[in-house]
């Protein structure tokens, strides 16, 4: 049998610097093909404290760190004011519910005319309507809301929308409640200082706001009914009847709700390349994001194209092409 080779030291060293330096110049090779043709990529999200924000600047962060672009998020009144300022071209990429998303293809409601420069990206997670109240006031139910001082969101946000669509349903009008415009941490505040009786939080699950709310609060969670949520969906069919799951919060069975998909999306006049880079990389980090809110541990691949609103962006589609293979 043949002995091994025999290396000298110096000679291995100069082998292992220049292996080195090969690797360094193939990195910095993959380096180069990973930049983006856009300098900006604001991603625009919701309240400081919901998920929209929480996975936004996660998502600017995994931005900028593999494309070394300003890739950063932006606290919006969330889903309407989000779809506009894609639409501008003041935002790349944001976070939307799929009614109003739909509402702002067809351009109807908080939504003039349709806006043609707005693609999706991908379907997200569920949002899961959360009426919140104390033990002591009595609301069981929506009826119960009647008379009662009210918060239902920012004034014309998605969450707002959301409200006013379920209220209606219920015979419920505006002019039946004592009506707030508050944002989750400004509705918080008020519950906790007894200027609220309720508040209506649309957000995925658990709600960090809510979260806060129920140390040394008395939370309750009102029901919404199976039935009267399949009532809705009759005219509104992008809800669906759904649980907030037991020990989500303090509550120690399932509470029935509405429940309305999430939406990523992007705007249309990115080129291709961009929106392939960017979808590509958004999924290849969804155990970054699902560590940093649980809520995206139900984003996946496989329901990505699942009940679409908006066109798909060309450049998800070729993503989305090449896992099929």
């Amino acid at each position: 049998m043949k002995p091994f080779l025999k290396i000298k030291p110096l000679l291995l060293l100069g082998f292992i610097s220049t292996l080195l330096v090969a690797c360094g110049d193939n990195n910095e090779t993959n380096n180069q093909s990973q930049k983006l043709e856009t300098k900006f990529v604001t991603i625009v999200t919701g309240g400081a404290s919901g998920p929209y924000s929480i996975l936004g600047t996660t998502l600017g962060q995994i931005y900028t760190k593999t494309y070394d672009v300003n890739s950063k998020a932006q606290s919006t009144a969330a889903s309407i004011q989000n779809l506009n300022l894609i639409h501008q071209g003041k935002a790349e990429v944001g976070f939307a519910m799929s009614d109003v998303l739909s509402q702002a293809m067809t351009g109807s409601d908080a939504f003039p005319k349709p806006l043609d420069n707005v693609a999706q990206i991908a379907v997200l997670y569920p949002n899961y309507v959360q009426i919140v109240t104390s033990k002591k006031s009595g609301i069981k139910t929506m009826d119960d809301l009647k008379g009662r001082r009210v918060s239902v969101g920012d004034l014309n946000s998605g969450a707002e929308l959301n409200s006013r669509t379920l209220l209606n349903g219920h015979g419920i009008t505006y002019d039946d409640l004592k009506v707030d415009f508050l944002a989750y941490t400004e509705a918080v505040d008020a519950l906790k200082g007894g200027r609220l009786d309720a508040a209506i939080l649309t957000s995925g699950l658990p709600n960090a706001s809510i979260l806060e709310l129920e140390q040394g609060f008395d939370l309750q969670l009102v029901e919404i009914r199976k039935p009267m949520v399949d009532q809705i969906t009759q005219d509104q069919d992008y809800f669906i009847s759904g649980e907030i799951p037991a020990g989500t919060y303090n509550n120690l069975e399932a509470v029935p709700t509405a429940v309305i998909v999430n939406a990523l999306v992007v705007r249309k006049d990115l080129s291709d390349a961009d929106v392939y880079q960017l979808t590509k990389t958004f999924f290849e980090n969804l155990s970054t994001l699902s560590n940093a809110h649980q809520a995206a541990k139900d984003i996946s691949l496989e329901n990505a194209q699942n009940g679409l609103i908006a066109p798909l962006h060309p450049g998800a589609k070729q993503y989305y092409d090449e896992q099929q293979r």
